[in-house]
Parts: structure tokens; sequence; C-alpha cells
């Protein structure tokens, strides 16, 4: 059975350390979805796991791939790949889309494409880079998705590299945010390319198209589909803090800017960073059946940080959660359950919690009065 043990006391007697201030938020984008990225919080969350049309913001797992071939030496920097005429004609000048200009049957070497990705959301980089790396754009497009599905996004599906339109090729707000925030934590040698100013190539400088908003961002894409409007996907740091924020469904392109950086701004204002418990502080108990002792002590594998709202406590709650009571014998270090932490009654973060001891099993007795004890506490469930 699930069991859930309310520590709210906890964080109760955080609250006076906070100021008061207004902690609503509403935002004009049809989906929206607002990380923390060190403590994984979801500080806002609108519509997060609906589908919708990527447009460039498909360009992330195609940067995904790139910095994990480039790892692996699948390829390198200095690597060349040619430009096809499919290539160029479907993501290059003539395309009238977004483009590094690449010309048709040169060579770009790997690092120029990904600037070219990453600076200029080039249309004509992610062709070149599919086909260099899987031989056409529908094999590169099946290697996103079975990546997007080791990762965790079990949503995301790709068509093709460049996010431009295609039957079946949706993404939600929610699986963006987490693979920008992996970008950002398992790339870090080729993560600040996002935050790079501008690009040239074939003598033509291209700005970042993120950071030229002006919002305060330090990279990510944007992305338009006509029928469904202005997306963004966008991280800001501040004070040692990083969020992640996607938004979708924007009506107006002059919107999203400024959508975009009210989501940001209050993430930061309206969210305070708080210790909750040191490294090996027990943080609560477990029931346990058949073992010589009738609970277990809980604890986090290092300490934990909760994103919490400013001024009211009674926003928020902390619950431990386990499927219980656990069975004897136990060993330190096992995982047993997790700490959930609730703002508005929405899950915000959830952090496993392990054993702080070894329980062995008890004697004969002891696990006969366990067993009745459960079967009157299980019929009374």
């Amino acid at each position: 059975m699930v069991r859930l043990v309310a520590i709210c006391i906890l964080l109760a007697a955080l609250a006076p350390t906070f100021p008061a201030r207004a902690q609503g938020f509403e935002t004009k984008a049809a989906q929206a979805f607002l990380l923390d990225a060190d403590t994984n919080a979801i500080l806002y969350s609108k519509n997060a796991d609906e589908l919708f049309p990527p447009a460039s913001l498909a360009k992330l797992m195609t940067a995904e791939l790139l910095f994990r071939a480039l790892e692996t030496g699948q390829l390198s920097l200095q690597q060349e790949l040619p430009v096809s005429e499919h290539a160029w004609r479907t993501g290059g000048a003539p395309s009238g889309t977004a483009t590094m200009f690449a010309a048709v049957k040169s060579s770009v070497p790997v690092e120029a494409l990904m600037q070219g990705i990453i600076v200029q959301q080039a249309n004509d980089g992610c062709i070149i880079l599919a086909e260099g790396m899987a031989g056409s754009e529908e094999a590169f497009a099946r290697l996103m998705t079975q990546r997007a599905r080791e990762l965790g996004l079990s949503k995301s599906t790709f068509v093709n590299p460049t996010g431009l339109p295609a039957e079946g090729q949706q993404i939600t707000a929610r699986e963006v945010a987490l693979l920008s925030q992996h970008l950002w934590r398992r790339y870090p040698k080729y993560y600040h390319y996002f935050g790079q100013e501008d690009f040239e190539w074939n003598r033509i400088r291209q700005r970042n198209r993120v950071l030229r908003l002006g919002i305060g961002a330090d990279g990510l894409a944007l992305g338009f589909t006509e029928g469904h409007g202005y997306a963004i996907a966008a991280s800001m740091e501040r004070a040692g803090r990083r969020l992640f924020a996607v938004l979708a469904g924007i009506p107006e392109e002059k919107e999203r800017p400024e959508e975009a950086r009210k989501l940001l701004e209050w993430g930061f204002s309206a969210f305070s960073k708080r210790q909750l418990f040191r490294a090996g502080e027990i943080v609560g108990e477990a029931s346990v059946y058949g073992g010589a002792r009738g609970s277990v002590a809980l604890r986090t594998s290092g300490p934990l940080s909760a994103l919490l709202p400013t001024g009211d406590s009674q926003r928020y709650s902390a619950r431990i959660v386990y499927n219980g009571p656990v069975a004897a014998p136990i060993d330190e270090g096992m995982a047993i359950g997790t700490l959930q932490i609730w703002i508005d009654e929405k899950l915000s973060q959830e952090t496993q919690l392990y054993a702080a001891e070894s329980v062995d099993e008890g004697s004969l007795r002891q696990r006969a009065l366990g067993a009745v004890e459960e079967l009157l506490v299980g019929w009374m469930r």
C-alpha cells in the first residue's frame, strides 16, 4: 500500500524568513512550463503535456544527437560534411527559411554546422548534419525519436531534424524544458554555443535569435508554426540559479519576448531556494514489516534544497511517499520511497529517499506479531 507521511511542520517553519509577495501568474501562451535547473522544481505548468508542433524547437534534439556524436567520437569538430542539393534547396538560400547560407556542393566543418544550427537555427545546417550522420533526414529523425525515449521523453516524436512542418511531428512544453536542462547538465563542453552572440558563414553574419530578444536569456531556441503561434525555449541564470522556460501557442510575435521575460522574472522573484536537510540528516521514517524494529529512518543521498514560494506557508507541503510497510530485512542505502514537495496541490519536486540504517529480519515471534498487525491494519484500509 502507498503510504503518505506529512511533514508540513518542517516547511511551515521556514515561512517567517520569506517576505510577502504576490504569487499569481498568468500567461498568454497556450502551453508553458518553468523548471529550476538545480532542484528540478516545477515552478509553473500550464497545459505542459499537450502536444504541439515543435518548429525550430526540434533543433534542440538535433543538437543533442550532435553533442552526443562528438562525445562518443562519431564526429569531430574539424570533420567536414557535404552540402547536398536537397539540403541547399530545402533549408538553404532558396528555401526562404532560417539558413546559414551554405553553398551547394561545398563542405562545412561540423563546428560551423553546430554554430549555424544553434546560433542561426539554420535548416540547411540541420539537414547537412542529418545526411552526414544517418544518410537522410528520415533516418536521422528516427534516431531523434529513439534518443527522446532513452531520455525519458515519452511523447515527443520527430519527423525531420529542422522542425519544418510535417505530419506526426510533436513535442510538449514539459519535455522541451527537460531536454534543455539535459543539454545544459550533460554537455557543458558544448552548451556555451547557445550563448554565442553571432556567427558568420559564407560572408553573412547573423545574430543569435534568442539573445537578440533582449530579455536576459542566455540561449536556446525560437519557433513558429502557422495555426499554433509562436514558441520559445529560454534559459536564464541569476545569482547562482538557472531557470528553463518553455512557452508555446503565443498569438503574436511581439508578445513572445514579453511573455518569456515575465515568466522567467516571476520564477526568480516568487521563489526562494532553501536548504531543507543537510547531508546524512534524517528526513523521516517508514514502517517496517517483519523486522527487528517497527520502523526505519530515511535520508536523502546528500543535502537537499527546495524552491519554495515566498510568503504564504499554506501554499506548500511535504510528504514522504513509499509502498509499505517495507518488508525486512532492509540494507542501509536501500531505496525506500520519495520526498514530495507540493505547491498549490501540484507536485513541484520529488527526491529519492534511502534507508539510513539496516533493519534485520525479526524473530519468529516478532514476524508473527507483525503479520497479525498487518492483517488487522490491512483489513481496516
